[in-house]
């Protein structure tokens, strides 16, 4: 390796671990809340945290389309500061939290179907009916939840992902004393179970918004990135932002939707099988999270680059994400692997659920390698506004090969819930191909240009 090319990698590792530090801070303290949940409620009754996990099946997909489609706060806010004209950052923030609401009102709408929803996926009315009281109150929540994401990628975007970390180390904070005092009853109150865990992410997702919301408008700068200033209302600018929203959501929406469907095949297994599949996915959710920080920092440094008009730097930038991710990856796995025993028992006290999930939770080390590299080059494309291919990309590979076979190889072939895992690790495989290909094509086609 020549010392420009060493000089150009360690500068973008550089740059990543000092942006996405914070950022996997922020994003993981929202990862943390949910296995705190499960653990909380894991410990409180097994049928309860089966309740939990198929709620969240159907509001993840929400959720999470919803974060996708904001996906155009962070890149366009990037692109503005890469390209010295920061009085627009503000413009794109101000547009975004009326977007977020406007989506907040479909999703809520969608929860209030919940119950309906379990039913008709073949769910036994007890769960369908526990699950779609965790969906409609986790419903209430997701105004102000896309508020503190969108507010989230705004600060991102201009490279201030701090305030979102020390945010969520609070709202973690709060989650734990919520969830003790709501799901076991302590202090006086009823206990709730899992509709207590409910409740409580509920208030913590009022806090972070309001004051993330607080922060950003005080920001001492806010003159420079015009905060304050009246939107110019310009269309065509708001247009390209949601076009990037637009695709984004999708790819996380089929991503999701996936997903979903992973826990709803797990359900129609039964309720251990459930219970212990949840187990297994909020580890690998929780680590995945550090993937998304990766990733998010690889958008920024991405759409920097691409501001500048410099291809070679977008090139390594991409590039250096996808080795660090496949690297800090397979670091945390090894406790995965190692440990699995250990790990489920810290979610439940109950051995049949520990054996359950032990095999899928050291099976993780591999799922973790695969689906975290194929999130950061998704990013990485979206950091280079790349709208439509990734969404299709995605198609290809969560619809059409995930699903299939994830139902095949629990059902079919037999294998159980872990088969779940062995059908997230096929899709992901394909995923991260098809994206790098992507990647590797536009860097070689923009540095020909240069």
């Amino acid at each position: 390796m020549n010392l420009r090319l060493f000089n150009t990698v360690s500068r973008h590792v550089l740059d990543l671990v000092r942006l996405s530090g914070p950022v996997i801070l922020s994003r993981a303290g929202l990862m943390v809340m949910m296995v705190v949940d499960a653990i909380m409620v894991g410990r409180f009754s097994t049928q309860e945290l089966a309740y939990l996990a198929i709620g969240l099946a159907p509001l993840m997909f929400i959720m999470v389309t919803s974060f996708g489609l904001l996906m155009g706060t962070l890149v366009r806010t990037a692109y503005a500061v890469g390209a010295g004209k920061p009085e627009n950052c503000g413009s794109v923030w101000q547009l975004s939290l009326g977007y977020s609401l406007v989506i907040s009102a479909i999703g809520f709408t969608a929860s209030c179907f919940g119950t309906e929803f379990l039913i008709l996926t073949g769910q036994e009315r007890d769960i369908a009916e526990g699950g779609g009281e965790i969906i409609l109150i986790l419903g209430y929540s997701i105004p102000f939840m896309l508020v503190f994401i969108t507010s989230s990628f705004f600060l991102d975007g201009l490279k201030r992902p701090k305030p979102g970390m020390y945010l969520m180390i609070a709202a973690n904070i709060l989650n734990l004393a919520l969830n003790w005092t709501l799901v076991f009853g302590n202090l006086g109150l009823p206990a709730m179970g899992a509709s207590g865990s409910a409740w409580a992410s509920f208030g913590v997702r009022v806090f972070s918004a309001i004051v993330i919301v607080w922060y950003i408008w005080h920001l001492r700068d806010h003159e420079r990135f015009g905060i304050r200033k009246r939107s110019a209302r310009n269309w065509s600018t708001w247009a390209h932002q949601r076009r990037i929203g637009y695709s984004a959501g999708l790819s996380n929406g089929i991503e999701s939707a996936a997903f979903s469907a992973m826990n709803i095949f797990a359900g129609l297994l039964g309720t251990l099988p459930l219970a212990a599949f949840s187990v297994a996915f909020n580890n690998l959710a929780l680590v995945f999270m550090i993937a998304l920080g990766i990733g998010t920092a690889t958008a920024v440094c991405v759409g920097n680059a691409h501001g500048r008009r410099d291809a070679r730097d977008m090139a390594y930038a991409g590039w250096t994400g996808l080795g660090l991710t496949v690297l800090v990856m397979a670091l945390l796995g090894l406790p995965l692997i190692l440990i699995p025993d250990l790990i489920a028992s810290i979610f439940s006290t109950d051995l049949n659920l520990i054996s359950a999930a032990a095999p899928m939770i050291a099976f993780l080390f591999f799922v973790l390698i695969a689906d975290g590299s194929q999130t950061v080059m998704a990013h990485a494309l979206r950091g280079r506004s790349e709208t439509w291919v990734p969404a299709v990309l995605h198609v290809v590979s969560y619809l059409v090969i995930m699903i299939p076979s994830g139902w095949l190889l629990s059902h079919s072939l037999g294998h159980g819930a872990i088969g779940l895992f062995e059908g997230i690790l096929i899709a992901s495989l394909v995923s991260v191909s098809l994206l790098s290909a992507r990647f590797w094509w536009l860097c070689r086609r923009e540095w020909l240009l240069v």
